[in-house]
């Protein structure tokens, strides 16, 4: 196997064992005989199963989520809103997700990490796609990004990685309708 070869098999093998067993029950031992490599490839890479896991959550969670442009705040706000959904649905993600939040509560440097990411993409997005609304005219100027942001993934990450409910397009639709009129009614701002 070459080098990237191994580097690859080593961190599917982590996300792979993270959504069996978990963090805490996480070790170097299982996610080498996951990927088929020894556990000398895992330590030439990192040094501990926290920064290994730190580095490709991180790597993970700092992938774009991208940020639709349609021509409409509405059909934007749809898109993303069916995007993330399915993100947050994925069978792996949604085994992962909760387990490393609620080791967040356990592991300050897990905390920090998942907050310095998650806050750099959720702006980035928020910036993007608030700033392409005000620009077309369909958001009221002022309108707070972060504010927008939390409005669009605070109820999905609530209903599909909290209480863990199942949703369907008549509540996306519904979702962004109210999204849609608080932001339009400048509460947001």
């Amino acid at each position: 196997m070459l080098r990237n070869d191994i580097t690859v098999a080593i961190r599917n093998a982590v996300m792979s064992e993270l959504a069996e067993v978990g963090y805490g029950r996480l070790s170097i031992e299982a996610v080498a005989r996951r990927a088929g490599v020894g556990k000398t490839a895992i330590y030439r890479r990192w040094s501990n199963k926290l920064e290994m896991v730190l580095e490709i959550i991180t790597d993970v969670a700092g992938r774009k989520v991208p940020v639709p442009d349609t021509g409409s705040f509405a059909s934007d706000l749809d898109l993303l809103m069916m995007i993330v959904s399915r993100a947050l649905q994925h069978r792996v993600a949604s085994q992962i997700i909760p387990d490393l939040m609620a080791e967040a509560a356990r592991n300050p440097q897990i905390a920090e990490t998942l907050q310095r990411v998650l806050r750099i993409h959720q702006q980035s997005v928020g910036e993007k796609l608030v700033g392409q609304a005000v620009a077309r005219g369909e958001l009221p100027e002022g309108t707070d990004p972060d504010v927008a942001v939390d409005l669009i993934l605070g109820p999905l990450y609530w209903r599909l990685a909290v209480s863990r409910q199942p949703i369907d397009d008549d509540y996306l639709e519904k979702l962004a309708a109210a999204v849609l009129g608080s932001l339009k009614g400048g509460s947001a701002t």
